[in-house]
């Protein structure tokens, strides 16, 4: 690490279909407050405003929000729209929709197919633009993908999506899609510390297909929506000890690790943590550490 803040260059680049970005991005779930949705204490706006300032100037041109990232007082896509608009050229704002929380924050039914332009254009009001960059499919236990996501192709032919995402999905989904129209990215919980023999697959055809990987709770790991986890791994403690980093960083490495397809997105309501997440992109894990790594990833006892 320099005495210089580490920016997201320094990750490398990949492309969601032409648009290429930083692999390391950010996450927008946790500027809206302590913890995700409505399960901790709304964020300071003033603060949350200068994360998105700063991870921007840090280089990162890869957001990703969803209109059901709301607290209380706090909406994800509002912040960013008042953040970063005029947003600069080559920032990629990718959304996900499917997944419905009513405005009392509580969860309702998803989406249904002929609901979903619905969806995109809330996020499209919110953000204050005129089409997204990337949409994702969010599944929500339904067996086949096919209907929604051609709902999603019918809106990236009229001109409101740029790029078709899928997320929460195995190997059997990423085909159905691809035979309706082209994948960019697949987001799908990943973490070192969560043995997923199907998120595996999904990241090795991802990589085959020249797909984008991006994993979601990377460093949250078990705590999930609630926020970085605080177990660790002794393999991850070690390996942070042995290069002066957080294991937060460690764990955002090990994830770039998996691949050149494999993107970051980890996110945080801390201007020092995004200064901390970017420089993530920059540390450089031996091989032996990352056998070190994967074999605690793959212990099941």
């Amino acid at each position: 690490m320099t005495a210089q803040p580490i920016t997201a260059d320094f990750s490398g680049t990949w492309k969601l279909g032409e648009l290429p970005v930083h692999r390391i991005g950010f996450g927008a779930m946790r500027l809206t407050g302590s913890a995700a949705f409505h399960l901790g204490t709304p964020s300071d706006r003033e603060r949350s405003l200068a994360v998105l300032r700063r991870a921007v100037e840090l280089g990162v041109n890869h957001i990703d929000t969803a209109a059901f990232y709301f607290s209380s007082l706090r909406s994800a896509n509002e912040l960013i729209n008042t953040a970063l608009s005029p947003y600069p050229d080559g920032l990629v704002v990718a959304a996900k929709v499917g997944p419905y929380r009513d405005h009392h924050g509580e969860w309702g039914t998803s989406a249904r197919p002929d609901q979903l332009r619905g969806h995109v254009e809330e996020n499209l009001r919110q953000l204050g633009r005129d089409h997204l960059d990337v949409v994702y499919l969010r599944r929500m236990n339904q067996d086949s993908i096919a209907e929604h996501f051609g709902a999603l192709a019918e809106l990236r032919q009229a001109g409101l999506i740029r790029h078709l995402g899928i997320s929460g999905v195995e190997p059997r989904h990423l085909a159905e899609a691809l035979a309706i129209a082209p994948v960019v990215s697949v987001q799908n919980r990943y973490a070192v510390d969560r043995p997923d023999p199907v998120g595996d697959d999904v990241l090795r055809l991802c990589g085959e297909q020249g797909i984008a990987f991006v994993p979601f709770y990377a460093v949250a790991g078990a705590g999930g929506e609630r926020g970085a986890t605080a177990a660790h791994d002794d393999a991850v403690l070690s390996v942070a000890r042995a290069h002066g980093a957080s294991p937060a960083q460690v764990r955002i490495a090990w994830t770039l690790h998996q691949g050149p397809h494999v993107l970051a997105i980890p996110g945080t309501g801390n201007p020092d943590h995004v200064v901390e997440n970017v420089a993530a992109g920059a540390l450089r894990l031996t091989d032996e550490e990352l056998t070190r790594l994967g074999e605690a990833r793959t212990r099941t006892d």
